[in-house]
C-alpha cells in the first residue's frame, strides 16, 4: 500500500533547492534547433535519432524505425507551446508554422506498419497523429492512421497470455513482453473513441492487468524489463532484463515507462488499481535517487567500478510521468510530492545535459553501451553520462529518441498546470 507518511519527509527534504523551473526549458534555442533539424530532414524522409559523440550532429534513420514518431511529435509540441506562450522574437516561436511542419514531417510515417519491423511500437508512431486529432478531430488522414496502428497493435494481442506481443521471436510460443509496451496502449483508447470498438479498450486493460501482475516484484514497487510467456499455456517462462544491469535489478527507463504508463491508464479508465501501481513505482523511483538527483541508468548497478552512467532519458520520461500522476491526484499533499520530484529531476537533467553547441537540446546520451555508442544527443532519450555498470543488450537495434521531445513536453505541462511562466520561470507553489 502507498504510504504518504513515508514519502513526505523524504521528498520535502530532498527538493529544497529544486523548486525553481530551469530557464533553459523555455530557451529560444529550443525552437531554433528544432527548426534547423526539420530543414535538414533528408529526402526521401528520414528522422533524427541520435548525434555523433563529438560535434553533436544528428544521424538520420528510415521511418520504419520504432522511434520515428518522436520528431514529428516534437513539432506538434512546439505548436502547443506557441498556443500556451505566444510567438515572439524573444522566444523564437515566431520563426515557423509549427503545425504545418508537424503535418509535413508526419507524412513519412503513413506507410509504417508492423510488417516492416515496428511491431508493438506503432503506438509511438501514432503520437503525431493523436496530436493532430486534438487540433482537428475531423482530419481523416490522422483518423485513418490512428485506427490502422491500433488495429495492428490489437492483432498482436494473445488472449491466452493476456498481453500484446512486444518482440517477435523465432519460436512463436516464446511470447515476450516488455514494460515499455505500457506506453503503446494509448493508441487503443484513441481508436476506441473514434470507432466505438470497446474491444480495443479491453485489450489495453487486459494487457495492463497482466503486466501489473507479472512485471512488478512482490512489493509492487519495482519492475522487471522482460517477461517471457508460453503462448500455448500463458504460463510465465522467465523474468529478465534486456537493457538493465541484471535480471534482479531495476532498469530506470523501464521504471519510468511503468510510472507514466499506469498514470495514463488511470487517466483513461479511472481504475484505482492503476493509480496505486503508478504511485508505488514513483515512490521507488524517487526514494532510490542518488543525493544529486541524477537518475542512474539502473538503480542496482554498482557505483564503482566500472562507472555507472546516469540516464537522463529515464529522467525526461519520468518527469512527464510524475506530472501526469500529479494531475490524477485529488490530495494536495500527494500532488505536491510528485511535482517536487519532477522538478528535482528536471533541474538535474538540465544541469547535466543542456548542450547549446549541439544540434540536440541535450547531450550525455547512451544509444547502445555494448556497441560503444554513448555520450551522444538523443531525441528519444537523453541517455547516460558517467556516474557509475555495464550496460545493455537488446534483441533489436537500440535507438533512443525521447529526451528532447519529453523535455519540451515537460515545459508545456508545467505551464498548463500553472507551475511555470513561459517568460520567467518561477518556483512552484509549496515546492519546499
Amino acid at each position: 500500500m502507498f504510504k504518504k507518511s513515508f514519502l513526505i519527509p523524504f521528498l520535502c527534504s530532498s527538493v529544497l533547492t529544486s523548486g525553481a523551473v530551469p530557464s533553459e526549458l523555455f530557451s529560444s534555442l529550443i525552437p531554433t534547433k528544432v527548426l534547423a533539424t526539420f530543414k535538414a530532414l533528408p529526402s526521401p524522409i528520414q528522422y533524427p535519432q541520435y548525434t555523433d559523440q563529438t560535434a553533436g550532429d544528428w544521424l538520420y534513420f528510415n521511418p520504419s524505425t520504432w522511434t520515428s514518431g518522436f520528431f514529428p511529435a516534437t513539432l506538434y509540441a512546439l505548436n502547443t507551446r506557441k498556443q500556451l506562450c505566444g510567438a515572439t522574437p524573444a522566444n523564437a516561436l515566431s520563426i515557423a508554422d509549427w503545425l504545418s511542419l508537424g503535418r509535413s514531417a508526419s507524412n513519412g510515417l503513413l506507410s509504417v506498419t508492423t510488417a516492416n519491423g515496428v511491431g508493438h511500437d506503432v503506438g509511438f508512431i501514432s503520437y503525431p497523429f493523436v496530436e493532430e486529432l486534438a487540433i482537428n478531430p475531423k482530419n481523416q488522414t490522422a483518423i485513418n492512421a490512428v485506427n490502422k496502428y491500433a488495429t495492428e497493435l490489437a492483432a498482436r494481442f494473445d488472449p491466452v497470455v493476456g498481453c500484446t506481443r512486444s518482440w517477435d521471436t523465432a519460436d512463436p510460443t516464446d511470447f515476450q513482453v516488455i514494460i515499455d509496451n505500457m506506453m503503446n496502449l494509448e493508441v487503443l483508447f484513441h481508436s476506441a473513441d473514434l470507432t466505438g470498438n470497446n474491444t480495443l479498450r479491453q485489450i489495453a486493460k487486459t494487457h495492463a492487468d497482466t503486466t501489473m501482475k507479472n512485471h512488478f516484484r512482490p512489493d509492487g514497487s519495482s519492475t522487471w524489463h522482460v517477461v517471457e510467456y508460453n503462448s500455448t499455456t500463458g504460463a510465465v517462462i522467465k523474468k529478465r532484463t534486456a537493457q538493465g544491469y541484471a535480471d534482479n535489478s531495476t532498469w530506470s527507463r523501464g521504471q519510468a515507462w511503468a510510472i507514466y504508463g499506469y498514470a495514463n491508464m488511470h487517466k483513461f479508465t479511472n481504475d484505482q488499481n492503476y493509480l496505486a501501481t503508478a504511485r508505488k513505482a514513483a515512490t521507488y523511483f524517487l526514494t532510490h535517487l542518488p543525493a544529486d538527483g541524477v537518475v542512474p541508468w539502473d538503480f542496482n548497478a554498482p557505483l564503482t567500478p566500472p562507472p555507472r552512467p546516469a540516464d537522463s532519458s529515464a529522467a525526461t520520461i519520468v518527469v512527464n510521468g510524475l506530472l501526469l500522476l500529479a494531475q490524477q491526484e485529488t490530495s494536495v499533499v500527494s500532488k505536491q510530492l510528485w511535482i517536487d520530484g519532477a522538478l528535482r529531476i528536471l533541474n538535474s537533467i538540465t544541469a547535466l545535459a543542456w548542450k547549446p553547441s549541439w544540434q540536440s537540446l541535450l547531450s550525455n546520451g547512451t544509444v547502445n553501451w555494448p556497441a560503444n555508442n554513448f555520450l551522444t544527443g538523443i531525441v528519444y532519450g537523453t541517455g547516460h553520462s558517467f556516474l557509475s555498470g555495464p550496460s545493455r543488450s537488446h534483441h533489436r537495434p537500440v535507438v533512443l529518441r525521447v529526451g528532447d521531445y519529453y523535455y519540451i513536453r515537460a515545459g508545456n505541462e508545467l505551464v498548463s498546470m500553472g507551475l511555470a511562466s513561459c517568460h520567467s520561470p518561477f518556483a512552484a507553489p509549496n515546492s519546499s
